[in-house]
Parts: structure tokens; sequence; C-alpha cells
């Protein structure tokens, strides 16, 4: 099985859980692609009791024959397919029953909604089994698992019905870090430099699986084209088969994320509603917090005297589909050496400075790391200035409880930021109306952080803090 990279907190969680006295019921969602059924069969690997897989837009009787076959493959083969959920995991009960001199029996049920079809009685009968018979064994560990992450949300984690409380873990599967990243590309043989991973990631995010398509004899532009822009792009489809896969009518929320795409700095729900012909509640509630769910989405608080999440700003946060709005979604070029060919030119240079933004916000961590302040209390947000003409707007503000808040300007360049006179005037008026809407008591630090480095003049001295693409890169 190919090498495990990264992901050591959640191992070392998975080997925790193995390892408890108890019953554990484990629920591990997150992004489809994101490699959530790879990192459970590579932690568990022969250690499995039994597993099984949900059929992508599987009918019931197809479902029942995947639990039928997933038995014969661990030695049980059925003298007929159960008819019901509730025959199958008194099936699976009574398996699990004669293994009980395993130390742990691991039960790993993936894609968990794709087997929850019309008026199967899925859910109920999962519920079932966990509270009359798994729940009361100590050394049940039992895995569920899917890319529908609403779902997984709304139907077992935050579930109303019999499994109300009963997940004793779960576990959201995030994209990999840059540091993750740099080391899937090592483990592979790439010899790319981290300003070509940090771009790869500006396209890809820390997604594994699209990580997995790039091949390290191509440059990152020569992948690029080819994965999205030549005919017979691997991935001209992925955009919309992810929401395909996450969703039961995936349109509006497409419309949402083309709205963001168009309006890089974000919207606030006011100004989605007022695009979007919706009211601010209800529906429109529903699709922001199903998109937040499922990793496209971030709300940002804002502050005036006080945050105020009501006023969040709402922005991408998949860099796949950030780009794919971007460039691809209106088939705004059949050029099959797009990228390429645009290298250097305005157009690429303002897309990596938007992202790199995203880059940064996705990085809080390593940030505040950077800055010494990874042990001190924080909030971070977003803020906009409430004047009508020339406003002001901040993408990163770090308060924190030291009596002290970082105002973060992030500049993507290919050489060391230089600060002029009239960048230094611009800065300096940042700052001032800041202070002067927030009423804000705090020492501001105006803080730079930028692909590489400061460089240093006669006009830098006005800036307390500096973060480079090296720090955005620690573990």
């Amino acid at each position: 099985m190919q090498e495990l990279i990264g992901r050591k907190n959640e191992i070392e969680e998975l080997e925790r859980y193995a390892q408890s006295a108890k019953a554990e019921f484990v629920a591990i969602y997150g992004r489809r692609r994101i490699g959530k059924t790879f990192l459970v069969n590579n932690v568990f690997r022969n250690r499995l009791a039994f597993s099984m897989t949900g059929i992508i837009d599987g009918s019931f009787d197809e479902q029942m024959h995947a639990f039928a076959d997933a038995m014969s493959l661990y030695g049980n083969k059925l003298e007929k397919t159960p008819k019901t959920w509730l025959e199958a995991f008194s099936i699976l009960r009574d398996y699990l029953s004669k293994k009980k001199r395993l130390r742990r029996r691991i039960v790993f049920i993936d894609e968990l909604p794709c087997l929850d079809t019309q008026r199967s009685g899925f859910v109920r009968a999962l519920g079932y089994f966990w509270n009359s018979w798994a729940s009361l064994q100590d050394n049940i560990l039992l895995i569920v698992c899917g890319s529908a992450t609403s779902w997984m949300v709304s139907k077992i984690i935050d579930n109303r019905g019999g499994l109300h409380n009963r997940i004793t873990q779960e576990m959201h599967l995030q994209p990999f870090t840059l540091a993750e990243t740099e080391k899937y590309f090592s483990a592979n043989g790439f010899s790319w430099g981290r300003t070509s991973i940090l771009q790869s990631y500006m396209v890809f995010g820390g997604v594994p699986y699209y990580l997995s398509l790039l091949r390290k004899e191509q440059s990152l532009a020569n992948n690029i084209d080819r994965l999205l822009f030549s005919s017979d792009a691997v991935l001209s489809y992925e955009y919309d088969r992810l929401f395909q896969t996450l969703f039961n009518s995936p349109e509006p929320y497409k419309h949402i994320v083309k709205l963001l795409a168009e309006n890089k700095s974000g919207l606030t729900r006011k100004e989605l509603s007022e695009k979007l012909g919706l009211k601010t509640g209800g529906n429109l509630t529903m699709l922001l917090q199903n998109l937040i769910r499922c990793d496209f989405l971030r709300m940002y608080n804002v502050k005036g005297k006080k945050i105020k999440s009501s006023s969040g700003i709402y922005q991408i946060k998949d860099f796949f589909s950030l780009f794919y709005a971007t460039f691809l979604q209106n088939n705004v070029t059949t050029n099959e050496h797009f990228w390429t060919d645009h290298i250097e030119t305005p157009t690429l240079n303002t897309w990596y400075g938007l992202s790199f933004e995203r880059v940064c916000m996705s990085h809080i961590p390593q940030i505040k790391k950077a800055l010494g302040i990874d042990r001190i209390n924080t909030e971070y947000y977003s803020w906009r200035s409430r004047k009508q003409v020339d406003n002001v707007q901040i993408d990163l503000v770090i308060e924190r409880s030291d009596g002290n808040v970082n105002i973060c300007e992030i500049k993507y360049y290919k050489s060391p930021y230089s600060i002029d006179a009239d960048e230094e005037k611009r800065l300096d008026r940042r700052v001032e109306v800041y202070k002067s809407e927030t009423k804000t008591n705090d020492g501001v630090l105006l803080t730079i952080i930028t692909a590489n480095g400061l460089k240093m003049n006669s006009h830098s001295d006005k800036v307390s803090a500096s973060v480079t693409l090296d720090d955005l890169f620690s573990e």
C-alpha cells in the first residue's frame, strides 16, 4: 500500500480509539478526494474485522449486494442477500459475535451516505445496531465515513433520532497544509522548490488525489495545462462531479461559489441575499452552512466596535473550486496551453496575488507561530471600513489577549516586498482608519506577510513584524 504522508494527529487519534477500553463510534467526514478511505485502510490495514463500501448512485438492491459481497470477502458467504438493513445489521452482529477473541473488533463502513437510499431505513437500522448491541461491546470500534459532509453532519453527528448523541468521536479530515504538501512531493521524488509547491497549492489546494495526478518530470505549468486545459483533461469534469456527489440539488450551491469567485474579497450574507434574490434566513442559511461544512467556504467575522457574526464575510475556501470557477466554468479559453502561455502576465500575477491571500488564511497557526503568539489567545477576522467612498478593507486582523492587534498586509511578490513613500502613506491610512472606526485602545502592529520577505529601506521601519513563505511551511 502507498505510504501515508502527513496526518500525524489523525493517525494518533485513530490509534487512541483502537486502544480504548470502551465501544467507540467514530464518524469521519471531509471533502471528496481528501483521503478519508486511504487514511483508515492504511492505519488499520489487516486489523479490520469487517469493511464495506457504499456504491455511489447505487440502488437499494445494489447496496444490499455490496453488503453480501463484503461478507463473503470476510469468509461469511451468505445463502441469500438480506432484504432489509435491519436484517443486514443482524447478520453483521452475529458475524462479529463470533470474533470475540479479537482484541479489537474494528468495523469500517465507507461511503455511508450512498447506503441511505430512499425509504431504505438505513439510518434507523444503524441506530438500532449500535444502541441494542454494538455500544455494549467493550472491544467494538465502528468507523463510518462519507464525502457528503452535510449528510454526515445532519444524519449521523447531529442526528435527532436513534443516533442522537451516539457518536463518541468525530474527525473532520482537512486538506494538507503546505508542510504536508511538501512532504508529499518529497516522498514522491519531486524536486520542486517552495515557490512551485506554493503555486501548485493555489490551484489544487492540499487535496491528496489532485496532487497524485501531478507528474514530477513536468513543470507545474505543463501539469496544469494537462490536467485542466487540454482536450482530454483529467479534471475537466471534476468540478461538476464534486458538487453532484455532495448535494442532491447542486446548482444553487454552484451559483453561490460562482458569485464569490467573481467577488474576490468576499460577500456578506446580505450581499449574497440581494444577488441571489433569496431571503437572508431559511434556505440561504442552509446553503451556506452546507458549503462551509463541505469545506467550500469559510465565514470571517467582521469587527466594528465588536465582532459581529451576523455581518460576516463569506469567501471561497476550496482552492480547486476557486480556480475552476475563475478560469474554466465559463469556457473562457480553448487554448490547451493557456497556463504556460500566460506565465508572467498580469492575468496570472493577479491570480497568484489573490490566491496567496487565501493560502495565508488557511495557515493562521503557522502565522501565529512566526509572530511568536501561538500561545496567546487570539481572535482573527476580516475588517471593512463602513465608509462608502474609498473605503478600507483589511483581510486579516489578529486581535490578541495581550492588548495588541496585528493588522496584516498580505503581498505576493517574487522578490522582497519594498515599501516606497506612496505605499507608506497607504499603509498609514489603513491603520488610522482602523483605529478611528474600531475605537480600539490596543497597540496596533503593522504586519507584512509576503512570499519573499521585506526589503529594508527608509520606509520599512513602519513594519512591526514580517512573515515569509518559509514560515507558512512550518509544522
